[in-house]
């Protein structure tokens, strides 16, 4: 996971990433896509009408765990469908 680049989803009007928010979980997951394009699907299908509000950022994944620290997010979501979407949570400690 560490040598790996991935993409994140950031809104242009605040700057927070895209996160899935389960229920009981306050601080949430973020988002993690393989490619560049698996990031733009997800938004093409799922937000179509706002996908002009986000930005794709890539970050090795070297960089990962500073940024779950620094957002206070219990974890990562990787999605590895983004039409379905199918999602592989991971908790951080």
């Amino acid at each position: 996971m560490f040598s790996e680049v991935y993409y994140l989803v950031r809104s242009k009007a605040d700057g927070r990433y895209l996160a899935a928010l389960p229920e009981r979980e306050a601080l949430g997951y973020l988002l993690l896509f393989r490619e560049n394009f698996d990031a733009l699907s997800y938004l093409n299908t799922h937000a179509a009408e706002v996908a002009n509000r986000f930005a794709v950022e890539s970050i090795p994944g070297s960089q990962i765990a500073g940024l779950l620290k620094r957002w206070g997010f219990s974890g990562v979501g990787i999605v590895s469908d983004p039409l379905l979407p199918k999602i592989e949570f991971l908790s951080h400690s």
